[in-house]
């Protein structure tokens, strides 16, 4: 894999831009809306991010967008933290494409950059509410690692996968 959009049966895999930042947005506020009320106000905001704060991973973190008709349908970052270790964040569906393969997808795209990057090892973070994406995660390999951190007054719980790393 490389920068090519990486094409599906409905819709393409590619790197996000700048110019992605509306369907990002979008997208983030769809899947999250039904656990708006299940989450704090500030952890809330930094899950849905706002413009300013989309810039900014933006910069930090390679983004994936999922697109089908020019129209986002899927969202995912990734990030190496340190010579072995990356950090996967802000991973969302628009509810209609949940179920419809755009969150393995985005999933394998990330977990392939950060492998060629050398990465050994995996991390995400999740709340209690998201148990759809709990079980998602952990059929993808994924296993709590018994971290527990405060996200703006609600557990947010770690999660890891090894990696193989290409010879």
């Amino acid at each position: 894999m490389n920068d090519v959009a990486e094409t599906h049966a409905l819709f393409s895999i590619r790197r996000a831009t700048v110019a992605d930042s509306d369907g990002i947005l979008k997208c983030l506020h769809a899947a999250f809306e039904p656990f708006k009320t299940s989450y704090t106000p500030g952890a809330y905001a930094d899950t849905v991010l706002d413009a300013t704060t989309l810039k900014e991973r933006l910069r930090e973190m390679t983004v994936f967008v999922a697109v089908c008709q020019s129209q986002i349908i899927g969202t995912i970052a990734c990030k190496m933290l340190d010579g072995e270790e990356g950090h996967l964040r802000g991973m969302a569906v628009l509810p209609d494409w949940q179920g419809k393969q755009a969150a393995q997808q985005l999933l394998d795209r990330a977990e392939f950059e950060l492998r060629e990057a050398g990465c050994k090892r995996i991390t995400l973070d999740t709340t209690a509410p998201l148990q759809r994406a709990v079980r998602f995660y952990e059929r993808n390999g994924f296993r709590k690692t018994g971290r527990i951190t405060d996200f703006f007054g609600m557990p947010l719980f770690e999660y890891d996968k090894k990696l193989s790393v290409p010879r």
